[in-house]
This record gives C-alpha cells, structure tokens and sequence, in this order.
C-alpha cells in the first residue's frame, strides 16, 4: 500500500484519466525528462563550459549540467529507495534540481540576480520552480494561463530546496519569487513552514554529494589539479582554508554560487581548518585514494574507484544515521529528517574545497568575462525588447503589466540559454549595434 496520498498526487490542473499501470510520479519523471529545459542543460556549464577544449590525449568526456542531472538523480534514486521513499519521486527531483539554471552556471546566476534586482532578483532554485510551474510548455489552467509541466504537488515541493521567498532567504538562497508565491502556496499547502519535505532533502544531499565528487574528478581530468599536489600538507591547508571559507562558516558565499547552508534537517555546518584538515587527511588514507592520475588504464579505473567509493560512503553514512534516529519505517514527506553526519559533511566540503580553490577561484578573470557578457547582454536585450525576445518570451513580454513583468521576461530568456547561444546572441547584438 502505498504510503503517499491523493493530495500529494494532486496536479494543479485537472487532467483526464490516464493509463492505471503508470503512477503518477512515474509520469512526472518522463515529464520532465522529455522537457527541452532539460535538455538545454547539455550545453550549460558545471566545472569547464561546454565547447571549451576537451584535454589533450583522453576519452574522458567533462561533464556538464545535465549529466550531473543525470547523475544526481541516479545517486538520489538508490539512496531514497533505501529510506522508503518513492523512487521515481526523488529522481524527478534531481532532474529538476538545476533545470532552471543560466548559462555559465552559478556565475550567470550572480550576474543575473544583479540584472533582475528591480523584478526580485534570480536564483537558480527559484528559476527551476518557475520553469516546472510556468515556462516550459505542457498544460493549462482552467482560466488559461501556463501550469508548465502541470507535476504533483509531491514532486514540485520534493524540488524545492528553499521553500521561501527572497525576505526569508537563508545565505542568500531562495527558492520562490515573489510573482510565483501563489503556485508555490499550492505546492506548499499544510507543509511545515520553512522546512523541506524529506524527498527534497535526499535530493539535496545526492546533489551535495554528485558534484562533489564528480566535479573533483573532472578538475583531475582537465589537468586542473593532480593527485601529488593533493598530498603536499602546505597544498592541503590552503585548500581547507578556502573550505572553512566558502562551505563551513556562519555566513559562507562560495564562488561558484552555492553557499555551505545548511542541509535540511541538519545544523549549520561551522568548522575550523585543523578539523577539515583531518578529515582531508582521513580520505588520503582511505586505500582507494589513489596517488596519480596519467590517463592511462589502470588510472582512469583508479579514478572511477574513488568516485563511487566516496558516493558509497557518503550515501551510507547519511542511510545509516537516519535510519539509527527513526527506525526501519519508510520515510516520506514531513514525517522525518535527513540525517547526515558531520565527518561525511566536512569531507564533502572539503572535495567542494578542492574544485573551488583550483578551478573557480584561479578562474576568476575568465568568470569575471562572463558576467560582463551576460550584463551586456541583458542591457540589449532589454533596449531592443521585444524584438530581441523569442515567441513565448516575447508573449510574456507583451502581456506585461509594468517594467518589473517586463524585465522578468527578459530574464527568462536569458536564462533559459545555454553557454554557447548566449554567446551568440551577445556577438549578434554588439554587432548589430556596431553596424547601426
């Protein structure tokens, strides 16, 4: 029997009946997999741009936003079964989890949230709600307006990582705009407040823990970083410096836009270099650590190894802890917490330290571009609107009542571009300006 309701199956817009041997969650899975959002996350940023330079001599394929996604949901998937959560559920989640993220990853997001501060501002969280709810077409109200993809109210709230708006933002992160309230005040009817359902912490911690470890291993791929320097203790330290920075103080920013807040369930996560660094040196010692990384054969498998050894671990530590405060009974919705030990959340800012320390951080003049080239081309977009605007912004533009509506449908088109065709759109504009 199954221990999900009827209210949470609900779906904003009535719908005729469907086929019986197909759940409801399982129809909000294929949803979102066959959506263009989803696949637009092909060509959008997670540790190298897309059609950045593949490395010399590999075969092994850099990641981007949406096999992350991919991945992400593959983690969430096993790790929600074992706590008796719906599977198909929690991978809607992951799937969804960044779908609504701009071109250049989390350094768009910053540019875009400068850009949209007279409409609210952006947040990639708050745009993927916006985006399973409103823009990516599917479904109608009765009254005619867009239910986007038309989800349960289970999946919609299991995608919200933040179910708040920008006023109650924790470290800056929200997941609601203010236009977006009255959907999210659906998806979020008799939910505690301020607390995520347990399906949308799982997801939280899968994704935690997939780019943690897959972005680490992409940074060793690219060259970015190898695994001698990772055993210098100098090297070691400068690397928990910049984790206690950006994921393990009271008020963390990390570079690449998501902030160490708490996950859900959990206290904040506060902690000084030495206790970082004995954690680092903890994994150093683990015998799946390897010591090189060349590209050959036996190293690439080494590699592999260490990525799913890590997943193992931090997806069985957080299993266990929480199955140990509340039993053997499935968990969903609101009737438990995620419960993640603090070792396997301090080595897992730690990988996060890593990448940012060696990749974002000493990429800065190259990030700093890019948010120049998306405040560029929002102040064109915005002179040259609506004519600048594809056909269903360009309709959200029109339908506009004020300068806010308006700027918004700006920022949706800017953020529903990939890295390549932002770039493209940027150099069509300046050249039609330059040509005017």
């Amino acid at each position: 029997m199954s221990v999900y309701t009827d209210r949470d199956r609900a779906r904003r817009a009535p719908e005729p009946p469907k086929r019986r041997d197909r759940t409801a969650f399982q129809r909000d899975r294929a949803r979102v997999l066959h959506s263009a959002a989803l696949r637009r996350l092909a060509a959008k940023t997670q540790v190298a741009s897309p059609g950045e330079p593949e490395p010399t001599g590999n075969l092994q394929i850099l990641r981007t936003r949406l096999t992350h996604s991919l991945e992400c949901a593959q983690v969430g998937r096993e790790l929600g079964m074992s706590l008796g959560c719906d599977p198909d559920l929690v991978e809607t989640a992951c799937l969804s989890h960044d779908i609504g993220h701009p071109p250049f990853g989390h350094n768009g997001e910053v540019a875009l949230d400068a850009v949209a501060r007279a409409c609210g501002g952006f947040e990639g969280n708050a745009q993927s709600l916006r985006v399973l709810t409103r823009l990516e077409p599917k479904s109608f109200a009765p009254d005619g307006s867009s239910v986007g993809l038309n989800l349960t109210r289970a999946a919609l709230d299991a995608a919200m990582k933040y179910p708040w708006t920008r006023p109650d933002a924790v470290n800056g992160k929200f997941g609601v705009y203010e236009d977006d309230r009255e959907y999210a005040r659906w998806v979020r009817e008799d939910a505690p407040e301020g607390r995520a359902c347990f399906e949308a912490q799982v997801m939280d911690w899968s994704d935690d823990v997939a780019y943690s470890v897959h972005d680490l291993e992409d940074a060793l791929v690219a060259g970015h970083i190898d695994f001698a320097l990772l055993a210098d203790p100098a090297e070691r330290r400068l690397v928990c410096e910049t984790a206690a920075k950006l994921y393990c103080s009271p008020n963390p920013a990390a570079p690449d836009g998501e902030p160490g807040s708490p996950a859900p369930g959990s206290a904040p996560l506060v902690a000084d270099v030495a206790e970082l660094e004995e954690r680092f040196t903890d994994l150093l010692a683990e015998p799946y650590w390897p010591d090189r990384y060349d590209g050959t054969t036996r190293t690439l498998a080494a590699l592999k190894n260490l990525t799913s050894s890590l997943i193992g671990r931090f997806c069985v530590a957080a299993e266990r802890e929480t199955r140990a405060v509340h039993g053997d009974r499935p968990l969903t919705r609101y009737a438990a917490d995620l419960i993640v030990p603090r070792a396997q959340r301090l080595e897992c800012a730690v990988l996060k330290g890593i990448t940012a320390h060696h990749v974002w951080i000493s990429h800065e003049t190259e990030r700093a571009r890019q948010r120049e080239l998306i405040t560029e081309l929002a102040d064109r977009m915005v002179a040259g609107a609506p004519g600048t605007l594809d056909p269903i912004f360009r309709e959200a533009f029109d339908a506009a009542s004020d300068d806010a509506g308006r700027l918004r449908a700006v920022v949706d088109q800017i953020a529903s571009l990939t890295d390549t065709s932002a770039v493209a759109r940027h150099r069509a504009l300046v050249s039609r300006r330059e040509s005017a």
